[in-house]
């Protein structure tokens, strides 16, 4: 048996949403938004160039700053739990990148000259070889022996 259709007032809807509330709602979307291009931004400026470090870790912060504010904003406002779960990934990228600053930053001259024998290696060997080349170049590694 086919239910009967119910009255068009009686419909299942979503509540309507206050401007106060449509505003909130939009400014923590463009924090979000900006907090993904931070986030983002500072990792491809590192694979860029270990140059670059400094303006990886001016992006890191700010990531870390507004992931915070986010994450403020989300469990007052309680708005959105796609942006609560994206800004905690987002924030454990930005502490994995602070380690991964902290130690190029730390071996800066080895991750430079590997990034520089990485850029001129063509082959696999090569890159093998710059790889042993940083491996022997970094202290309180154990020395590889040639066979």
């Amino acid at each position: 048996m086919n239910p009967t259709p119910e009255p068009a007032g009686q419909q299942r809807t979503k509540p309507q949403l206050s401007e106060a509330a449509k505003t909130s709602l939009n400014k923590t979307r463009n924090l979000f938004r900006i907090f993904i291009l931070t986030v983002l931004g500072a990792f491809f400026v590192y694979q860029l160039d270990v140059s670059y470090l400094w303006l990886t870790g001016i992006l890191t912060a700010a990531s870390f700053a507004l992931g915070i504010l986010l994450l403020v904003r989300s469990a007052k406002l309680k708005e959105s739990r796609l942006v609560l779960f994206g800004t905690i990934s987002g924030l454990v990228l930005s502490l994995i990148m602070l380690l991964i600053i902290l130690a190029s930053a730390l071996f800066f001259d080895q991750v430079q000259e590997f990034q520089a024998c990485q850029r001129q290696a063509l082959t696999d060997h090569a890159l093998s070889s710059c790889r042993a080349q940083l491996e022997r170049s970094l202290p309180g590694m154990p020395k590889a022996v040639a066979p």
